[in-house]
């Protein structure tokens, strides 16, 4: 059986062999992101309007925390501690979207 698999892979690999290249396989292009003619611009802005949405959730995120936090304070501990909990996940996103643009460069680049 294991000499089936071998004769399989050698026809695998000489069905993908390129014509004239003594490695083998296929050439797949891997061009450049480029953006559509004429929505540069529009795009821009969509992702404008994304970061200023993220940062509206994150300050209003943050205030929601603290008044969790203010409220539960007297005889209230769970939900003081449920705002407090909150304060990393708020942070975390803030964070994610502040490096979205480098984290997709670095794995496209």
């Amino acid at each position: 059986m294991p000499r089936l698999s071998v004769h399989l892979q050698e026809a695998a690999h000489r069905l993908l062999a390129a014509p004239g290249d003594p490695e083998g396989g296929v050439k797949v292009p891997d061009p450049a992101p480029a953006a559509p003619p004429g929505l540069e611009e529009q795009v821009s802005t969509l992702i404008a309007w994304g970061k200023w949405g993220v940062l509206v959730c994150g300050i209003a995120g943050l205030l929601i925390c603290g008044g969790q936090m203010a409220i539960g304070r007297k005889n209230r501990s769970s939900f003081a501690a449920d705002g407090a909990t909150g304060i990393p996940w708020v942070l975390g996103g803030l964070s994610l979207a502040a490096t979205a643009a480098s984290i997709v460069d670095f794995f496209f680049a």
